[in-house]
């Protein structure tokens, strides 16, 4: 039996814009990550994102950024890991108090964007983040690209890790995902996407962009949703699980 977490980045409206449509896409995922106000997001949009994450029984991880709002986070800045440790821990906390009010409990931590793609190959960065996780909550799950950095500095310092995997990306012979500038870093077509994520679940591997075969660990899978047809492919991509014999639960229930 295959088993794994399918978890969607949401929370990022802000003040008067909304991103993706986070109340639909709820009812197909197991573990939200809520954008913790760097980014995207804000006060209001992170307690009502975290409420209705609640009321789905959807488990809630805290999704920190590079502070960046106009680039989204997608950005590359030049931060020294002291800088990376404090602004990991800040959006943490800010994000746990408003799980904590809920009488909820954060269940992981997933760095967004470029701050994500930064730690999967700065051994320092990945340092300071795992310890952030850590310092504040040990219990707490760290998520990072399979096979990175952020993976190896997560077990060293005694969390518990994800290795996760990305539906609609490709990926790079180095296992590194292709930078969003380059015109086929995202999957397009949705049965090339649900195909090549059933395969990494199912055999471990995944085909890079220069057509290698690579080993490929997946505890949880991320869909984004803020795509124009996001709770579509959400929809899909929960029924091929379905129709593939492949579960899905909460990663705490993995």
């Amino acid at each position: 039996m295959y088993t794994v977490d399918l978890n969607c980045d949401m929370g990022e409206s802000f003040g008067a814009y909304t991103i993706g449509r986070d109340r639909e896409i709820l009812d197909y995922i197991t573990s939200a990550n809520i954008a913790c106000g760097f980014h995207a997001g804000d006060p209001s949009v992170m307690k009502e994102t975290v409420k209705m994450a609640v009321d789905k029984q959807v488990a809630i991880g805290a999704h920190p950024g590079l502070p960046d709002l106009v680039g989204f986070g997608r950005r590359k800045l030049d931060i020294s890991p002291d800088e990376a440790y404090d602004m990991t821990l800040y959006q943490i906390g800010a994000l746990k108090a408003f799980v904590e009010i809920s009488g909820s409990k954060l269940q992981h931590v997933k760095p967004h964007g470029a701050l994500f793609n930064m730690a999967a190959k700065d051994r320092e960065l990945a340092d300071a983040i795992a310890k952030a996780v850590y310092d504040l909550d040990h219990t707490l799950i760290l998520f990072g690209l399979a096979g990175s950095e952020l993976i190896h500095a997560g077990n060293e310092k005694g969390l518990r890790v994800a290795s996760e995997v990305f539906s609609d990306r490709t990926y790079q012979k180095d296992g590194s995902l292709t930078p969003r500038r380059e015109p086929n870093a995202v999957i397009t077509d949705r049965a090339q996407a649900v195909n090549q994520v059933i395969r990494m679940i199912k055999e471990g591997r995944v085909q890079t962009v220069e057509q290698n075969d690579i080993a490929i660990a997946a505890d949880t899978v991320c869909i984004h949703g803020d795509g124009e047809h996001a709770v579509e492919f959400a929809s899909e991509i929960h029924q091929s699980f379905k129709d593939a014999g492949i579960h899905t639960k909460k990663i705490s229930d993995i």
